[in-house]
């Protein structure tokens, strides 16, 4: 019989195995000495750290897959611990079941007009109101499926309204309190929403334009007095009644629960965007669970109800709604802020979080407060901070516990300005500084991460190990899904490239999105045929398996000259500039050099001004006088120059305004980017005159 050559497949375990082993150089080695490490998830567990890198197919054996090293195998879907939770419902059951009696929704109340401490209602007692509202909706015929519309800020009513939704399979909407009405008008209508709950604040805006919105059947207005409802025309089909009617009529015949499945919707979830209409991500049950199951994985660190969280992060993100599934399965305390963000601090000291969430911005107010606060104090004190700042520094690099006395003298008294007992901090949304995160955890001596997501991988797509000292990297893939870098040609990054690989960062796993709402054509758009999503993030690879975000594929102009310019990425580094509180940086391919506005700092306005004995009847006088424009262009240049920005990357000119960026003016989205059109148009002058300046100065910059 003729030897037949064995199969395709059966050849590449041969080699596989094969590659496994060594020639014996004697017959005296013992067998465990014929192997040797292969590129396979066992070894690249070992090498990279963090994570594993497995072939995307064995039919081209490329690794360059990411995962996970804590779940190299498979990705995560349950909690481990409880894998009987495949649903915000099942979570929320167990919270109440585990936790009952354990406080979990605090408001500060008021007493003889002053705010004082928090009152807190129990996991018990927000289960019991949960079936009430659920039960309520079920008695004005509200149907199974149903979009529920949530339009005010954080507030227990929103998480409990939130848990009705999931014990009788609701699908929950939120309304951006700052989307306006317009894009509110879109949602509602393109969702069809049934049922907005509202405040008396919001109440009027939607009564204003009840008719655009035929779809509404029922509007529940929280925290508004009975006899202070408006009438609504009886010929209308809309409803208005308070909470509390709608929670007493709920309370008096509890229905029995509709829970979901995994794969039912939870929520669709409107981002704004920084163009066009809102796009309603859909997501599951199943996806939530996923996401907040898979980033408990990524620390030994342990929670439980001794834990307080503040939430003051809009619930309408999913960042803050991640967040509060977290809390719910370990059972923390939530307290809410006032709503109030310029009372933050009297909250915080009020509340005294051990769990601390923000964004970059905030972290970035925290470290100019101190560092100006430290410079300010002079002679002794300063020398101290300096001191007490580079032992710890020291210790920490080199993985030794620092001397306490450090904290005594002078860390104590900082680690109150967040109630002094925080011992978590995380930060989302945009880039956080290594220099921010290395001073956040000399100064408050809490454990730091940050990681990176969006809406469309409901939140957590990668996040640091609480363990890594290192900084400047958003860590490793969240063990509930794997990660890819794919070539971006025109930005010559490749998946190739030496030592780090570099590309759009695309995503797959049981945390992707189910697809925009009503809307195949974008949906396709950002998942490919094998289920991976592109982010449009430009990423490369760290040493360890650290994922670092180094650029944005969207947002990438040209110049004239024909150098690609990421804005982003140069905004980042300039906001580090003491004078700086927000940056936008512009350029086109008609022009050689790049522009900025920049919103000033006004305390370290104000302060340089006095220094230098410049006189100023106000904020915008010293915006306009031409020495505060160079001061602030040589200070951005140097932190340029610090930064290693290349030639083309510096701006040229400048235009400095007293008024910072917001939601209100449209310069900003709900997470705080920068709205790029919309700022264009807004600077448009400021940007003409600033380019015909710099064609005066210098024909060079002409533009073509």
């Amino acid at each position: 019989m003729t030897k037949m050559d064995p199969a395709p497949a059966a050849q590449r375990r041969i080699k596989a195995i094969n590659n496994h082993l060594t020639p014996a150089a004697s017959s005296h080695r013992s067998p465990s000495a014929l192997l040797q490490p292969s590129p396979t998830a066992a070894e690249f567990a070992l090498e990279q750290g963090y994570s594993v890198v497995l072939p995307e197919k064995l039919q081209t054996g490329k690794w360059n897959v990411y995962r996970s090293a804590r779940h190299p195998l498979q990705l995560v879907t349950r909690f481990p611990d409880n894998p009987e939770i495949g649903t915000l419902h099942d979570n929320f059951v167990h919270a109440t079941e585990v936790f009952r009696d354990y406080k979990y929704l605090g408001t500060r109340v008021r007493v003889d007009g002053t705010v004082g401490e928090y009152k807190w209602m129990t996991f018990g007692e927000a289960g019991a109101a949960r079936s009430a509202i659920g039960s309520g909706l079920i008695h004005y015929g509200i149907e199974k499926g149903s979009c529920i519309g949530l339009y005010f800020i954080n507030r227990p009513e929103w998480l409990i309204v939130d848990h009705a939704c999931s014990a009788y399979s609701y699908i929950s909407v939120p309304l951006y309190d700052t989307l306006g009405p317009d894009a509110v008008k879109y949602i509602v209508h393109h969702a069809v929403v049934q049922v907005v709950f509202c405040v008396p604040q919001t109440l009027n805006l939607l009564l204003s334009y009840l008719s655009e919105i035929p779809t509404i059947r029922l509007i529940v207005v929280v925290g508004g007095m009975d006899d202070q409802i408006p009438s609504i025309p009886s010929s209308s089909a809309v409803k208005v009644i308070t909470y509390s009617q709608l929670f007493t009529q709920g309370s008096s015949n509890i229905q029995p629960f509709c829970p979901p499945k995994p794969n039912d919707v939870a929520t669709i979830c409107y981002t704004s965007g920084t163009t066009g209409t809102p796009k309603g991500a859909v997501l599951s049950h199943g996806n939530f669970i996923a996401s907040v199951a898979g980033s408990t994985c990524t620390s030994n660190e342990v929670f439980g109800p001794s834990d307080t969280f503040l939430s003051y992060l809009p619930l309408a993100h999913i960042y803050e709604r991640a967040n509060q599934v977290f809390t719910v399965y370990y059972g923390i305390a939530v307290g809410f802020y006032q709503g109030d963000n310029m009372k933050l601090l009297d909250d915080i000291a009020a509340l005294k979080p051990t769990i601390f969430v923000s964004v970059p911005r905030l972290y970035n107010r925290i470290y100019a407060g101190i560092l100006t606060a430290v410079k300010t104090s002079g002679g002794l004190k300063e020398r101290l901070f300096n001191a007490a700042y580079n032992a710890k520094r020291q210790a920490l690099i080199h993985g030794k516990s620092p001397s306490p006395i450090w904290d005594r003298l002078v860390f104590n008294k900082i680690k109150e300005k967040l109630g002094g007992r925080v011992r978590l901090m995380t930060s989302g949304a945009s880039p956080l500084s290594p220099d921010v995160m290395e001073f956040l955890k000399i100064c408050f001596g809490a454990r730091v991460s940050e990681g990176y997501g969006m809406t469309e991988t409901t939140c957590i797509i990668s996040c640091m190990d609480l363990d890594d000292n290192l900084c400047g990297h958003v860590g490793s893939a969240n063990p509930a899904c794997e990660i890819k870098l794919v070539d971006v040609p025109e930005m010559n990054y490749s998946s190739d490239d030496q030592p780090n690989p570099r590309g759009e960062i695309c995503v797959r796993g049981p945390i992707i999105f189910q697809g925009y709402y009503k809307d195949e054509v974008q949906t396709r758009e950002v998942i490919d045929e094998e289920g991976w999503l592109h982010t449009g993030d430009i990423g490369m690879w760290l040493p360890g398996g650290r994922l670092k975000i180094i650029d944005r594929k969207k947002n990438i102009f040209k110049l004239a000259q024909g150098e690609y310019i990421a804005p982003e990425k140069i905004e980042n580094v300039y906001v580090k500039c003491k004078f700086v509180g927000q940056c936008f940086v512009y350029g086109d391919s008609f022009n050689a050099s790049l522009v900025a506005i920049v919103a000033v700092d006004p305390d370290a306005m104000k302060a340089w001004a006095a220094s230098e004995g410049i006189q100023h009847n106000d904020l915008a006088q010293l915006c306009n006088d031409p020495r505060t424009k160079a001061a602030v262009l040589a200070d951005m240049d140097a932190v340029g120059r610090d930064a290693q920005l290349r030639g083309f990357e510096f701006v040229k000119a400048l235009t400095l305004v007293p008024e910072p960026f917001t939601i209100e003016n449209g310069l900003l989205t709900p997470t705080f980017k920068v709205k790029r059109p919309q700022a264009r148009e807004y600077f448009g002058k400021a940007i003409s005159d600033m380019y015909d300046e710099l064609s005066r100065n210098d024909p060079t910059q002409k533009p073509l």
